[in-house]
């Protein structure tokens, strides 16, 4: 945060000067929307002769570590989703120019499995914690690490739909759109669109929160 900023608000408060007026003045001043919501929000709205700051949350090793596995398994899971998923279409609607054979299908199929098996529970269990630890502290919310993985998350999920959605075109307007291409891309659109869905929502139920 700007150390200008943060020093006009917080002599302003301890002037007794009100939160809509200090933000009109600042506004008029240049600066924007958000930063001026963050300079106020980083002092408590409570009477005391000077500015009470509030307690911002820190960033520790096994919160950081919490998040990470969290991320990485919720990968691991969507992509073995999408694999098994495709080996099932691969199977009904088999290539006659190339296959893998129900050997090749079969191991990829177990591969697949296996990691869901392993990495689906931990990514349950991590979000578990993670979600009682909010609940028990709000201010956890803000941790900078699960913003920053988050807007990773909803960023590869945006380009990954993006990408899909192009290449369904791509395919449609060269007349190659066939069942088994086409349920492939659902496959890869509803996976990532659902992850895009909720952690967005989550995202969007924080900022009200907030308000």
């Amino acid at each position: 945060m700007n150390q200008e900023l943060q020093l006009f608000v917080r002599e302003s408060l301890a002037k007794d000067q009100s939160r809509e007026a200090i933000a009109e003045a600042l506004k008029k001043g240049g600066w924007p929307q958000d930063e001026i919501d963050s300079a106020l929000a980083a002092y408590a709205d409570v009477a005391f002769p000077v500015a009470v700051p509030k307690r911002k949350p820190y960033l520790s090793a096994k919160e950081a570590f919490l998040y990470l596995v969290l991320f990485m398994t919720l990968y691991i899971s969507a992509i073995s989703l999408g694999t098994i998923l495709f080996q099932f279409i691969n199977r009904a609607f088999p290539d006659a120019i190339y296959s893998y054979g129900y050997d090749g299908t079969a191991s990829i199929i177990r591969g697949a499995l296996s990691a869901m098996i392993i990495a689906f529970p931990v990514f349950l269990g991590v979000s578990s914690v993670l979600r009682k630890a909010i609940l028990k502290n709000p201010e956890k919310r803000s941790s900078k690490i699960r913003k920053w993985l988050t807007y990773v998350t909803l960023f590869g999920a945006t380009t990954t739909i993006i990408v899909d959605l192009i290449t369904i075109l791509t395919s449609l307007l060269g007349g190659e759109l066939t069942a088994r291409f086409f349920l492939k891309a659902l496959t890869v659109l509803v996976i990532a669109g659902s992850i895009f869905g909720y952690y967005l929502w989550d995202l969007r139920s924080e900022e009200k929160e907030v308000d």
